[in-house]
């Protein structure tokens, strides 16, 4: 039996887990676990009515979409997730795909491979310099204000859209900030979201959305795939070229289910696959993060066994 147990994902808990909760962690649960260690496992009233013990659930990411918090709170079962393990990666992935876009790095690659008598001079058309280009933030929590300001000290003009924040948080990323989502999608080059999913930005990237873009812009989204109504908001987008380009490293479905977008984007001779860009969820991902992924739950589950205030309170 395991006091504190992994539910899924991980196989056997690792070195950092193993050091910081000893023989409290493991990946058997019973009537005897009290803590729950969570990568995808959906946490609802079916999964916690054999846990009689259960008084704590940490996830190891992100998000907690999976957990149904209702259900666990009404036991008085503690709730946290892992918000700050990946910050840099997921910034930077973000960062990486506006570059791809502004400079143009896959499509010039693409073409070079089919080049013979020309070189030089294939150029394309409208790009534009890095300090003529909009960069538009939605959700500036700790990866937006990340990626804020590295698009600053690279020399993008940047903005974002965030009603949560307070006032004169502008003045700590020296970003300009838009006070209607609309404004911000009318006036960006490059848009990258960066919101969590709730109840309220569930489908944000809607028909509505993307008409009120900025003719030519493009998407970025390092954040939740179902920010994106549907993918065929997007194709339908990048036909009309209303957006130039989308760069996604999540998406509605993972692994991605068939349909109309996905193969456009596999398709490499449909000219619409060198204006989609798809990671498949890594943007988290470093050999650096990932340690710090398991050793942060690991610290905050022993918190909760050991009855301290816990980080990161849902």
């Amino acid at each position: 039996m395991s006091v504190i147990a992994i539910t899924d994902h991980f196989d056997v808990p690792s070195a950092e887990e193993k050091s910081i909760l000893g023989d409290l962690v493991g990946t058997d649960i019973d009537s005897e676990t009290q803590i729950l260690m969570v990568w995808h496992a959906i946490i609802d009233d079916q999964y916690i009515a054999e846990l009689p013990n259960l008084r704590g659930v940490q996830r190891y990411g992100v998000g907690y979409e999976n957990l149904h918090l209702g259900a666990l709170k009404s036991k008085g079962i503690v709730c946290c997730n892992n918000p700050d393990y990946g910050v840099d990666e997921v910034a930077d992935t973000a960062l990486a795909m506006m570059l791809n876009i502004t400079r143009g790095i896959s499509v010039y690659n693409n073409t070079a491979r089919g080049l013979a008598s020309s070189w030089q001079e294939n150029v394309l058309k409208g790009l534009r310099r890095t300090s003529e280009t909009m960069v538009g933030v939605i959700g500036a929590g700790r990866i937006g204000s990340s990626v804020l300001l590295k698009c600053r000290q690279l020399g993008f003009k940047t903005c974002f859209y965030d009603p949560y924040l307070p006032r004169g948080y502008e003045k700590v990323v020296r970003a300009h900030r838009f006070d209607t989502l609309k404004e911000l999608l009318g006036g960006s080059d490059v848009i990258s979201l960066h919101a969590p999913l709730t109840p309220e930005t569930m489908g944000l990237v809607d028909d509505e959305f993307i008409a009120s873009m900025k003719a030519g812009s493009s998407l970025v989204n390092t954040a939740r795939g179902k920010l994106v109504a549907s993918l065929s908001v997007l194709l339908d987008a990048l036909r009309s070229h209303q957006i130039s380009h989308v760069a996604l490293d999540v998406l509605p479905d993972e692994p991605p289910i068939d349909n109309e977008f996905i193969r456009a984007w596999r398709d490499t001779s449909n000219p619409l696959s060198q204006r989609i860009t798809i990671n498949p969820h890594t943007a988290y991902f470093s050999e650096d993060s990932y340690l710090e992924i398991r050793s942060k739950a690991a610290l905050n589950a022993l918190r909760i066994y050991n009855r301290s205030a816990p980080f990161n309170l849902l």
